[in-house]
């Protein structure tokens, strides 16, 4: 018996989780059932691929995440398990899912489920909720050893796997400018794709100060200069800070507040940030 995982966009306003939940008890009431969220936005296939890569790594081997944000459901889009470098597997459709886990976590194994063999008993005619009838079922299948992974189908190209475009985050001069991709959504940080490596080879050092640039398309909605912090704790309430996340990324935040919120800051390929030391002269 290994761990299930579950993630989706259907919230718990009605019994689609629990409908999931029942198919993984119907195959094995042995098995242990988690959350990763049900809180993903609808439809939001990028955010569903970044929390994928926020957690999965943290499983043992042999985890089976089963992620369903699925607006494609019952068209041509394909369904698909990987096996992960790390030896983790995910169940979920190719519609870009797989993003973050393909470019920083790294799959070793793609299969396109076999949806004839692989699916509920007496769903056929359901064409919605695959999320129960096909990648619940497998995944709990798969976890539960009822099946191998090579038994969930075809072995397919990585290649040829969906993938959602990536902005890569770039230093020009002693300027690195990233993308703002997902919020820590609790407490409205604002989580980029700037490393902690390409950040600090700007020569920032903590407690010291840096200017921070957002943009949204054509307009510039704030431009500031924040402490780089360890920590909270480091900086008055209300303050605003420049820290290093949990994902050895940058992150920007207000303490004890919501930065997203206090200037309305969305995420997406179109959301830059730049980050540029401001000059002793000026702060030390």
């Amino acid at each position: 018996m290994k761990p299930l995982i579950f993630q989706s966009d259907f919230g718990r306003a009605d019994g689609a989780v629990a409908a999931m939940y029942g198919v993984a008890e119907s195959v094995s009431d042995e098995l242990k059932l988690y959350d990763l969220t049900h809180d993903i936005p609808e439809f939001n296939i990028w955010e569903a691929s970044y929390r994928l890569i926020q957690t999965v790594g943290y499983w043992p081997e042999g985890s089976v995440f089963v992620s369903v944000v699925d607006p494609g459901v019952g068209s041509t889009r394909r369904s698909v398990a990987v096996k992960t470098a790390m030896g983790q597997y995910v169940i979920t459709p190719d519609n870009g899912t797989l993003t973050h886990v393909k470019r920083m976590c790294g799959i070793e194994e793609v299969r396109i489920i076999d949806e004839e063999k692989n699916r509920l008993p007496g769903s056929s005619e359901s064409y919605t909720f695959h999320g129960r009838d096909i990648y619940a079922y497998t995944g709990a299948r798969l976890a539960a050893g009822v099946i191998y992974f090579e038994q969930i189908g075809e072995m397919i190209p990585m290649d040829s796997l969906i993938e959602l475009p990536v902005v890569e985050a770039i230093r020009v001069g002693d300027l690195v400018t990233g993308t703002i991709d997902v919020l820590d959504v609790r407490y409205g940080s604002l989580w980029t794709n700037v490393s902690r490596e390409l950040f600090k080879s700007i020569g920032v050092n903590y407690g010291q100060r840096v200017e921070v640039t957002i943009e949204h398309e054509t307009r510039t909605l704030y431009k500031n200069t924040i402490i780089f912090a360890r920590n909270f704790a480091e900086v008055y309430v209300g303050e605003p800070l420049v820290y290093i996340n949990s994902l050895n990324n940058i992150a920007v935040a207000i303490n004890q507040g919501s930065f997203s919120k206090a200037y309305n800051i969305k995420t997406g390929n179109n959301w830059k940030i730049s980050f540029q030391k401001t000059p002793k002269v000026i702060y030390e």
